[in-house]
């Protein structure tokens, strides 16, 4: 350890500085693409794959300019139609821009063109087409844009700069609940610091998956690789200091302290990361790409975490000394060597006091709070509108709003048919025969004459369930044409496309994470009837923080769930409940084998109570964080976790998993017979 601690530090010195420019460029591999989250074999992909290659330039940012005016639109709105037509002719494709569309009312024009030029110029184009409109227009003439240029726009409108803000708003927080903890001005750097340089790696990592393996990254990904790094890492670092903090006490040498502090938290740790890192690569059994591509994202920031806590934490504690833990330095003394720990701590001996005085009551009590919690789900519903991802007003969803009001419901989203050429006549024929289709302009053909493209408008407003079953009759009138090879896109059936997805995730991939964390438990507890009851807990915690969450979330006004969110929450739930259950369990058995089922319960439950409650309430406080963003989905993922953490750390691990293992007896250790 003397010599090691140095040539670690020099290997996480040099790897950080090789992986910082990488870390930096993962924001130019985001995506806020919605068919690039849906699975290869979606028909909305498919479609999406027809268009791009067929129509080349579909795929391009589309700017919709609205120009509304309640009354009717005067002859100097009119004048300001034309001029900023003439200057938008500047971004658009082909240099030209096609003539306003009226709306029946008279009272709003629309003017749509794709944007010329890369990616980048695209979203400057949006951008100064934003302030074009917003360039002193009559009184009273409401203008906005919209379109996948102006939804865009907003998008990296919203969040620029909020990587930086969502990394000190979680670095703040955890810095203050590490002051709290150690009550130390120097310590609560260290893991800080360590985990600042996890974060950067696991960051390089995923930005070479997304620049090389094709991996799918979008916002929600990237800001929950933050906080999980942040919080996860944390965690780990609360654990080994508390250990090394006791053994320093013990041993007058401080490498010899770290050796044996690692060597008894290092299990704990580890079983703990594999946990969460092996549960989260679960999700890779997802066709919903945003929730699949969210397990190797999760699973290396996890990693990352586990190493530098393991690695680089221990080798800076061993270097600086004792004098970091200032002003409550521990101190060598022989009478510490036979010391029991846990007479210092005297509240969560109190907890644990109460608990193995009535386990049965307890646990019962604890478990009809839960099931009470669960009522709060009713609350919640699945589907998140376009027009409500952002937690403030934006340009796009202005936009949407204006188009919807004096416009048919679906004309700012047609639904988009890809056909063959010859066909297209029985196509368009079937399409217009379909309930729910307001109209179906002329085709349109490709440059090598082999397909047409048929923009079919619906009815209903593009996000709502009778437009999603407009989209399905639609499919199948234009699938039944003979040799049409007919595919349906468009954002509502990319919407009605995620929804099958992910309803389609939650039966395969829930029962698949419940069985692989069940098996890690069997293997680390080397028992059976003591990882069932621990499943059953964090089911239990799982519906509980939903119920809990719901009424949050509906005081807030965000109570419609993005469709493949329900699936992610609950594998960090599962996940990160385990976790701490981890932690309380492995000493459990560990005191169990020296003093007793009873008496090792009570005694695990008050050394670990403090550290694993500091634990806690850093990785809610960081998954909390998320409400910084301005996606209502962030804010959701945020709200829910950070309840079950809480919930799981003062009820589950504090109360009815104690109480439960002293009711059931030693048979929890089943098959071993540990006393």
């Amino acid at each position: 350890m003397r010599a090691l601690k140095f040539l670690v530090l020099a290997l996480w010195i040099g790897l950080a500085s090789v992986v910082g420019p990488m870390a930096v460029k993962l924001a130019d591999v985001v995506t806020d693409d919605a068919v690039a989250w849906l699975p290869q074999s979606a028909e909305a992909t498919a479609a999406y794959e027809r268009a791009k290659a067929a129509f080349p330039g579909s795929d391009r940012l589309v700017a919709v300019a609205v120009y509304a005016r309640e009354g009717g639109l005067t002859p100097a709105d009119r004048v300001k139609v034309e001029a900023d037509r003439t200057v938008f002719s500047e971004y658009a494709e082909g240099g030209s821009v096609p003539t306003p569309v009226a709306s029946a009312d008279g009272q709003a024009l629309l003017v749509s063109f794709p944007l010329a030029g890369d990616k980048d110029q695209q979203s400057d184009a949006a951008g100064d087409i934003k302030d074009r409109l917003a360039n002193a227009p009559p009184a009273g003439l409401r203008t906005a844009l919209t379109g996948s240029a102006g939804a865009e726009h907003d998008l990296f409108d919203a969040f620029g700069g909020m990587d930086l803000t969502l990394v000190l708003v979680t670095a703040g927080v955890v810095a203050l609940l590490l002051l709290f903890t150690y009550r130390s001005p120097v310590l609560w750097l260290i893991p800080l610091i360590c985990v600042g340089v996890a974060s950067q790696v696991a960051s390089a990592v995923v930005y070479l998956l997304a620049r090389h393996a094709g991996l799918t990254v979008d916002f929600q990904g990237q800001s929950v690789l933050t906080v999980l790094v942040f919080g996860v890492g944390v965690d780990y670092a609360l654990l080994l200091i508390a250990r090394y903090r006791e053994e320093l006490r013990r041993h007058r040498d401080r490498h010899r302290a770290m050796a044996v502090a690692l060597r008894r938290s290092f299990p704990a740790i580890l079983a703990s990361a594999a946990t969460v890192a092996i549960g989260l690569l679960c999700l890779l059994a997802a066709d919903l790409n945003s929730t699949r591509s969210l397990g190797p994202v999760g699973a290396v920031g996890i990693a990352a975490a586990f190493l530098a806590m393991t690695t680089l934490l221990p080798a800076i504690l061993v270097l600086c000394g004792r004098w970091l833990f200032w002003p409550f330095v521990p101190r060598y003394t022989e009478s510490a060597v036979g010391h029991d720990v846990a007479e210092d701590h005297g509240v969560w001996a109190k907890v644990a006091g109460g608990v193995g005085r009535r386990p049965r009551l307890v646990w019962i009590g604890t478990a009809v709070a839960l099931v009470a919690l669960t009522l709060g789900i009713g609350n919640l519903s699945l589907g998140l509108p376009a027009s409500e991802t952002f937690t403030k007003e934006v340009g796009s969803v202005t936009g949407q709003r204006l188009i919807e009001r004096h416009f048919p419901d679906g004309a700012a989203s047609p639904a988009l048919i890809l056909a063959t050429a010859g066909t297209s006549d029985q196509v368009v024929a079937a399409a217009r025969g379909a309930a729910g289709i307001a109209d179906v302009p002329a085709p349109r053909l490709s440059a090598d004459g082999a397909w047409v493209r048929i923009d079919a408008v619906l009815t209903d407003a593009p996000d709502s369930d009778a437009a999603k079953d407009t989209v399905d009759r639609l499919r199948a009138a234009v699938h039944a044409v003979p040799g049409a090879q007919a595919v349906v896109g468009g954002d509502t059936a990319t919407e009605l496309d995620t929804q099958r997805a992910a309803n389609r995730d939650n039966l395969v991939v829930i029962p698949l994470i419940l069985g692989v964390v069940f098996l890690i438990l069997v293997v680390l507890l080397r028992a059976l009837v003591a990882p069932l009851l621990l499943i059953g807990s964090v089911v239990l915690s799982y519906a509980a923080a939903m119920g809990a969450a719901g009424f949050v979330l509906d005081a807030m006004g965000y109570t419609k769930l993005f469709y493949g969110l329900p699936l992610q929450t609950f594998l960090f739930l599962v996940a990160l409940g385990v976790d701490y259950t981890i932690f309380l369990m492995t000493r459990a058995r560990e005191e169990v084998r020296q003093v007793g089922h009873e008496p090792g319960m009570l005694r695990a439950l008050t050394v670990t109570g403090g550290v694993i409650t500091s634990a806690g309430l850093v990785l809610a406080a960081t998954f909390a964080a998320l409400g910084v963003l301005p996606l209502v989905p962030s804010v959701q993922t945020g709200v829910i976790v950070a309840a079950g953490i809480l919930l799981d750390t003062f009820l589950i691990r504090s109360l009815l998993i104690p109480a439960l293992v002293l009711h059931v007896g030693p048979r929890v250790w089943w098959p071993l017979a540990l006393t």
